[in-house]
């Protein structure tokens, strides 16, 4: 497939994204056309291809998923760019686009540092991450002045939430969002529930600053 031909505001898009690896798939899809989900496990290292859609997708880059086939001439999902005119009443897909300047309103409320891990970062390094994982409380409606319910994380610290999270029996099975806001990967700095997989820490300064309320 040849490279895509994309609009103007698509590029823009796509260039502004540094993390190292939403950037290495965007990379492989502006030469390719297209990565595949044996590309991203194989040569990328992502042993759960579709967080890496996820990735690209939370960072407001639309994709579309479509079959072709693989080495061993079975089905196989891959992704490319989607068509940003196909983004209706604030979704990308399933996911609903955040209005440019809701990432400074949550900024000027908590500060430009990651909020699990607490390192500083320029504002643009920084992503929002819905504080119970939309998985489990749905796209409930949109408050642009609910910014408590959000948080700025780094990449690093947004896929680690993320393996966690979807290693939670209440992500599996349970499924009450109370038991989500009491968690670590929620609310690092006052929670309760800590499942196997969240660290007792992230960093010595996290350590001084959010304690086990056991």
């Amino acid at each position: 497939m040849a490279p895509p031909k994309l609009s103007k505001k698509l590029l823009q898009l796509v260039t502004a994204v540094t993390d190292r690896r939403p950037k290495t798939v965007i990379d492989h899809i502006l030469k390719h056309g297209f990565i595949t989900t044996q590309e991203l496990r194989n040569k990328y290292g992502y042993n759960h291809p579709p967080r890496a859609a996820k990735d690209l997708r939370e960072q407001g880059i639309p994709l579309e998923t479509f079959r072709v086939r693989g080495g061993d001439r079975r089905s196989i999902a891959a992704y490319r760019f989607g068509d940003l005119s196909k983004i209706r009443r604030g979704f990308l897909g399933e996911r609903r686009a955040f209005p440019k300047d809701f990432k400074a309103k949550i900024a000027a409320h908590g500060g430009t540092g990651c909020h699990i891990c607490l390192t500083q970062f320029e504002e643009r390094y920084l992503q929002i991450d819905h504080r119970v994982p939309y998985e489990v409380v749905g796209d409930v409606k949109f408050d642009e002045t609910d910014i408590e319910s959000y948080m700025l994380v780094c990449g690093s610290c947004n896929r680690a939430k993320s393996w966690s999270c979807e290693h939670c029996r209440n992500w599996i099975e349970l499924r009450p969002p109370g038991i989500c806001t009491s968690c670590y990967w929620a609310s690092p700095e006052s929670y309760a529930h800590r499942h196997a997989a969240s660290p007792t820490a992230r960093s010595g300064v996290a350590r001084q600053r959010y304690r086990h309320i056991r």
